[in-house]
């Protein structure tokens, strides 16, 4: 059976997260990739994908509210408000990245990472041993990969 490190990308393209929003979103679209892990001090943690950067567009949508006793009470996560906010606004990577992303290791059976991608709608997955990044793959690394297999 075919594993994450028969198909992964070795050399990969990451960021730090101190990297400005303009100098990643151009990495981005200059590597024709649609997201990096984010690096630190050698340990992956987050990944900055081009839906974290259009997210950037958004406009933030502020949760209903009714009021009970002279109180304000929320309909909507504020939690998840303020997390919006936070990428909205974000002017580095830090602020808009992923972080804590879904990985795989590098034995990680074909079939899994393909199921991952697709229950968790994911398109690109960092390959990680022992805390630290050691490959990515893509949906089309996926792709090719069974095609050939049919073929």
């Amino acid at each position: 059976m075919r594993t994450a490190k028969d198909i992964m990308t070795t050399e990969v393209v990451s960021v730090a997260p101190d990297t400005d929003i303009p100098a990643a979103a151009r990495l981005l679209i200059e590597k024709k990739i649609n997201g990096a892990p984010v690096v630190e001090n050698g340990r992956l943690v987050g990944i900055l994908t081009q839906s974290d950067l259009i997210t950037q567009q958004k406009t933030l949508k502020l949760p209903s509210i009714f009021t009970f006793l002279d109180g304000i009470v929320p309909l909507g996560s504020l939690d998840r408000m303020e997390r919006e906010m936070k990428k909205i606004t974000a002017m580095t990577v830090r602020d808009a990245m992923t972080p804590d992303p879904v990985t795989v290791t590098p034995e990680t059976l074909l079939e899994e990472v393909a199921a991952i991608m697709v229950d968790e709608r994911l398109h690109t997955l960092p390959v990680v041993s022992e805390g630290r990044l050691v490959g990515i793959l893509g949906k089309s690394d996926v792709l090719r990969t069974l095609m050939a297999a049919k073929e």
